[in-house]
């Protein structure tokens, strides 16, 4: 990566949702907090090891909260922290830039709420 890039905000947003299934789950989990065996359920695609994984780089990151309940089985519960919620928001700039034909789209302008996009 370029080095003036690297200390970049951009960048830094991409490095925190860089794997193929954090996405999935930020979204996920925006919606409402899970238990992992739910999270399991909504991303049928993904192996629990993977969701593992990933569940502990977001909550490394300081994007996704883990919080355990000490009663018998123990429950597990993953939610956004404030961060993980920012993020969110900010993808969701991107997901609209995505579904006004972001990739291979015309040339022309679109208007993302309130933003132009060219």
């Amino acid at each position: 990566m370029n080095p003036m890039m690297e200390n970049c905000g951009f960048a830094a947003a991409l490095r925190a949702i860089e794997g193929k299934w954090k996405v999935d789950i930020l979204c996920e989990l925006g919606r409402a907090a899970r238990r992992f065996g739910r999270l399991r359920q909504a991303i049928p695609a993904i192996s629990e090891k993977m969701l593992a994984q990933q569940l502990r780089e977001l909550e490394a990151d300081g994007l996704v909260d883990r919080t355990v309940y000490s009663s018998l089985p123990a429950k597990v519960v993953y939610s956004l922290t404030e961060r993980g919620a920012a993020l969110n928001v900010a993808a969701a700039a991107l997901c609209a830039w995505g579904e006004a034909g972001g990739r291979g789209a015309d040339r022309s302008s679109a208007v993302v709420d309130d933003a132009v996009v060219v």
